[in-house]
């Protein structure tokens, strides 16, 4: 029996075979555990770097067709500008001939009895004799190319014909801003006359005109 042991022992490699097995696969156990435990907590020096691009592969312009479509839009809209800025000078070139004209038709027609009506009211005691005579109607600006101006309307209610004196005064609330004279000569019994009195001042207002004086003579 003792020499069946023995033969048992040296077919297996004995004892001392069995420990040298286990001592090695328990080393290989330690390195094992020891490189997870490293490959856990050992940083990574890949995600920590900073990233920082290279600055000198960017050229700092836009592709070519977006920097032409950029440039069109741009002469399109300074185009558009330009003639906006010329529309509006030849529109407000328009509207001051149009006014000088309007002043120059209007002063033409009032000038010659202008001088006789200031001089027949300047000793005309009050409203003078004729205001039931008169009226007067505004004109809107769009008629007269933005002059304050208005339509005076004298009907002569006597059976004489008859001359009429008229002071137009045009008011800003209840200041005076201008004032200007009318003369009807020789108007028939019953019949009317319509003449225009306007004021150059103050044409951004809109100013209210009034019969202050009107004799017949």
């Amino acid at each position: 029996m003792q020499r069946f042991l023995h033969a048992r022992e040296r077919a297996s490699g004995g004892p001392n075979r069995r420990a040298g097995v286990a001592a090695i696969a328990l080393a290989g156990a330690v390195l094992v555990a020891a490189g997870c435990a490293s490959s856990s907590t050992a940083p990574s020096t890949a995600s920590s770097r900073p990233f920082s691009p290279d600055a000198s592969s960017f050229s700092g312009e836009l592709p070519s067709s977006v920097a032409s479509a950029k440039s069109s839009l741009l002469e399109s809209a300074s185009a558009a500008a330009s003639a906006a800025s010329a529309a509006a000078s030849t529109a407000a070139a328009s509207r001051s001939a149009a006014a000088a004209s309007f002043e120059a038709s209007v002063s033409a027609q009032l000038a010659a009895g202008r001088a006789e009506a200031q001089a027949v009211l300047a000793g005309t005691a009050g409203t003078g004799n004729a205001l039931s005579d008169i009226t007067i109607t505004g004109l809107p600006k769009a008629q007269t190319a933005g002059i304050n101006a208005a339509l005076v309307t004298v009907v002569n209610s006597t059976s004489s014909t008859a001359s009429y004196a008229i002071k137009v005064e045009f008011l800003d609330g209840d200041q005076v801003v201008d004032t200007t004279f009318l003369g009807v000569k020789d108007l028939a019994p019953g019949a009317k006359a319509t003449p225009t009195a306007f004021s150059p001042l103050d044409r951004d207002k809109a100013l209210v005109p009034r019969v202050a004086q009107a004799q017949r003579y």
